[in-house]
C-alpha cells in the first residue's frame, strides 16, 4: 500500500518542472533562447530520461498486476465451472429420486419428521 502511495506521489510530480518545454528549452526552433545554455538542456534531457524510466517501471508494474489478476480470474472461472458441474450432477440425482412417486412420499415423510423433531 505504501509503495502505491509513493508511486502516486511520483506520478503527480512526474511532469513538474517541464516549464522548459513550454519555454522552448528543448525545442529546436527559430525562437531558441541564447540565454539557455547547453548545461540547462542536458539537465532537462536527464530529467526527461528519468521520467521516461519511471514511466517504464510503472507500466511494467501495471502489466504484472494485470497478469496476476488474469491468472486469479482464470482460477475463479475454473472453480466456478467445477461447482457448476457438481451442482448439475446433484440436481440430476434429485430428479431421479423424485421421478418415482414412492420416493417422493418417503422424502416428504423424512422432511416432516425433521420439522417435528426440530
Amino acid at each position: 500500500m505504501n509503495y502505491r502511495r509513493e508511486n502516486r506521489a511520483s506520478r503527480t510530480s512526474l511532469f513538474d518542472g517541464l516549464d522548459g518545454l513550454e519555454e522552448g528549452r528543448l525545442r529546436a526552433s527559430s525562437s531558441y533562447s541564447h540565454d539557455t545554455t547547453e548545461r540547462d538542456n542536458d539537465e532537462a534531457l536527464e530529467s526527461l530520461q528519468d521520467r521516461v524510466s519511471f514511466l517504464k517501471r510503472v507500466t511494467g508494474d501495471i502489466h504484472e498486476e494485470v497478469e496476476s489478476h488474469n491468472r486469479m480470474l482464470d482460477k475463479v472461472g475454473n472453480k466456478m465451472d467445477s461447482a457448476r458441474g457438481i451442482m448439475s450432477g446433484t440436481i440430476n440425482r434429485f430428479k431421479l429420486v423424485f421421478e418415482k412417486k414412492s420416493n417422493r412420499k418417503t422424502c416428504k415423510l423424512i422432511g416432516l419428521l425433521n420439522y417435528i423433531k426440530g
